[in-house]
């Protein structure tokens, strides 16, 4: 087929096409296990913790991306375990819907690894996050064998992160770093202080007072 044909052919199939709103729910299948659950709530109360005054973020879970070119729900999505879209509004969503969003995609996606989907998140979805989606930083991160790598976009190719003395990970977008600590995958500071959750941080507040004999049950 000739070069007009096609463009005509392809020009027929989008004139033919009905675009459906935005606003579509996230169609995500349940997460594996309930230490793939505690790992992505872990992490989005410590990054919404820490970014508590921000409202140029979004921040989610399991949660559906939709970014057919022909703005069709039916095809092109993903639903990364972790991901973080920056220069946005934080706002609750149904899902991520790319040409509802200014075109953005993520600027930071994790995956949990498990055994039915290592394979997939370490060739198919790297691939496309490589080359589609264009994310800056990626990780991947498997909660029973502790399994932790992460990569960053140089010249449109993922290249590999050199852990630092700690054996952290910096990601360039979130400016902060990823660990292992007890045995999940945590943020800390650029100065290497762990980035706390709301309740640790509470905790750190009232065992500082009860240092000065205050009973943090009577404030």
């Amino acid at each position: 087929m000739s070069l007009a044909k096609e463009l005509d052919a392809t020009q027929d199939t989008q004139e033919d096409v009905i675009f459906p709103p935005g606003d579509l729910y996230s169609d995500e299948p349940p997460l594996e296990t309930e230490l793939h659950l505690e790992q992505i709530i872990l992490l989005l109360k410590c990054l919404e913790w820490l970014w508590r005054d921000r409202t140029d973020f979004y921040a989610a879970g399991n949660l559906t991306i939709y970014y057919s070119w022909k703005k069709l729900k039916t095809e092109s999505f993903r639903g990364p375990d972790f991901f973080v879209v920056l220069n946005t509004e934080r706002k609750t969503r149904k899902s991520w819907v790319v040409w509802e969003e200014d075109g953005n995609y993520p600027n930071f996606i994790l995956e949990i690894l498990s055994e039915s989907t290592a394979s997939t998140d370490k060739e198919l979805k790297k691939k496309i996050y490589q080359d589609t989606f264009r994310t800056p930083d990626y990780f991947w991160f498997d909660p029973y064998t502790l399994e932790f790598a992460g990569f960053h976009l140089v010249d449109c190719q993922y290249q590999p992160l050199e852990p630092n003395q700690q054996g952290h990970l910096w990601s360039q977008q979130l400016g902060l770093y990823l660990g292992i600590e007890q045995g999940l995958l945590r943020l800390f500071t650029p100065t290497g202080k762990l980035v706390p959750t709301p309740e640790e941080t509470a905790d750190k507040l009232a065992a500082k007072l009860r240092e000065l004999n205050i009973d943090p049950e009577t404030i």
